[in-house]
């Protein structure tokens, strides 16, 4: 670089000296001045961001988990308020304060697909950040604030242009999705620069405490030890562990819980309950065949196995059939073909669904619209036709539907069916206010995936109760679903705070 004097400035100084010229404009030097004040920042705590947002008022604890994060955590926090407090909101205005700062130019948003367009439009309304969904063949040198999907993200050769950007900002939305430290996933993000970096998730712990020792390592390294260390700290197992208050301080230097009850909001109450149903005499007949499969052959001993048509079973013959088929075709034993031969005929032959009529009487007194989540495309498949031959009318949604068929299943479902039919996949990430029934058909074993479904209507903008309903089979595997469930639960209010109700008393109900 030459640095070279400048003598341009003499022309200009002679005439005014020679012709006793003005030396300056007032009004324009006040203009600039007010210009340069408005902009000076002399302060670093207390948020600017609000003051630029016309669109948006953020509420109270919104604002307080944006100071908290900026001042206290360095930028680098898990924001985990119940579902539907608004954490897209607290990300957008944690970035937007970067910006305006000057301390953030570059930032990348991990989102699951469905919910691209969301964040896109979010950040351009409500936050004036000029934010693009990524495209396979967009140059990210030229964006500066870019959402993908995770995904693509992690696939070459997007990872290696990613791992090219100097991005200031990195977050992760349904952040729960790196818990298991030996995915994809969790490399791709652990290997990312990370200056700031905020994990989006309501469940921070969905099965077993080292989930959460994962997360908090990935966002700040080293803060709860090393996994050995950690382990000996706190006598850790994966549902138990000592020193509880010692390491609820810990989590609560990187992490930031608001509960509704919280937030100074009236919200509408939860009313849950634990439905047990039976099994007719011929579904039971079926149950326990199956359940007879392991000692036939060492081939069906397999866990997994067993567990998967238990839960079928329990959920539709349709489920359980396609499941039964397979292993019938791969199977070269003829004895145990015959046996799984006879289990089908008695299969199709079961002209009763217990459980499917248990959720049509709950519709039926319900008279409003009803959200079913079902863990089986198969089962969503029997339970429409069922409902059609009931008279009533649904729609199917799950997470093979692309982003416009899936906004038009729910526009069909406001405005003309009774039931939305949906898998696990299909509910993320869909605000259904307008309905407040939830049918739980099939229990996940996860606690966390039930708070994820209920977050869908039970959320800012819920005007009445909501009604949840579980539905469990006696004497089946639903029963021990419902008791991991309860320990679940306990794990997670041990470690990161108290839940809204997700399931009534498992004594009372079953």
């Amino acid at each position: 670089m030459i640095i070279e004097r400048s003598s341009t400035w003499k022309e200009g100084f002679i005439e005014r000296l020679e012709n006793r010229e003005s030396w300056d404009n007032w009004t324009l030097y006040k203009m600039s001045y007010d210009v340069v004040k408005t902009n000076l920042i002399t302060d670093f705590t207390g948020l600017q961001s609000p003051k630029y947002l016309p669109n948006l008022t953020p509420l109270p604890h919104q604002l307080e988990v944006a100071q908290t994060v900026i001042e206290r955590m360095n930028g680098k926090a898990i924001l985990a308020d119940e579902v539907g407090l608004g954490k897209t909101i607290e990300a957008g205005l944690i970035m937007k304060e970067y910006l305006i700062r000057g301390l953030v130019k570059k930032a990348l948003i991990l989102a699951p697909a469905s919910l691209i367009n969301q964040w896109v439009e979010e950040l351009n309304h409500k936050f004036y950040i000029p934010a693009i969904a990524y495209r396979k063949n967009y140059g990210l040198d030229h964006y500066n604030v870019v959402v993908m999907s995770m995904d693509m993200a992690k696939r070459s050769p997007h990872k290696e242009h990613i791992y090219e950007q100097d991005y200031d900002l990195i977050i992760v939305d349904e952040a729960h999705k790196l818990k298991n430290h030996k995915t994809k996933n969790y490399e791709f993000v652990q290997d990312l620069k990370k200056k700031f970096c905020l994990l989006l998730t309501a469940t921070p712990i969905q099965n077993n405490l080292f989930e959460l020792f994962h997360l908090i390592s990935l966002l700040k390294p080293g803060h709860l030890g090393d996994y050995e260390t950690f382990q000996a700290a706190f006598s850790a197992s994966k549902h138990n562990w000592e020193n509880d208050e010692f390491l609820k301080v810990l989590v609560n230097q990187v992490m930031v819980r608001n509960r509704r009850q919280d937030t100074g909001i009236e919200w509408t109450s939860r009313r849950v309950q634990t439905i047990p149903i039976q099994f007719t005499q011929q579904e039971k007949e079926v149950y326990d065949m199956i359940l007879e499969l392991k000692n036939i052959s060492p081939e069906f001993s397999s866990p997994f196995t067993m567990i998967t048509l238990q839960k079928e079973m329990c959920s539709s013959k349709e489920a359980t059939y396609l499941t039964l088929n397979e292993m019938r075709q791969k199977c070269t034993d003829p004895k145990v073909v015959r046996y799984i031969e006879e289990i089908i005929q008695k299969l199709v032959a079961l002209e009763i669904n217990a459980k499917a009529e248990k959720a049509y009487e709950i519709i039926t007194e319900a008279n409003d619209k009803v959200i079913l989540f079902t863990e089986y495309r198969a089962s969503q498949a029997y339970l429409q036709w069922y409902l059609h031959s009931k008279g009533i009318t649904s729609v199917i949604f799950n997470g093979k539907f692309k982003a416009s068929k899936r906004d038009w299943m729910k526009q069909l479902f406001k405005d003309h069916a009774q039931v939305l039919i949906a898998t696990e996949s299909g509910g993320e990430g869909i605000n259904l206010q307008f309905c407040h029934h939830v049918i739980n058909y099939d229990l996940p074993w996860n606690p966390m995936k039930l708070e994820q479904r209920i977050g869908r209507v039970h959320r800012l903008g819920q005007e009445h109760d909501v009604h949840i309903y579980n539905l469990a089979i006696e004497q089946t595997i639903e029963e021990d679903i419902l008791e991991l469930l309860h320990v679940k639960i306990d794990v997670f209010e041990k470690a990161v705070g108290e839940l809204d109700s997700i399931l009534s008393t498992f004594k009372q109900s079953i």
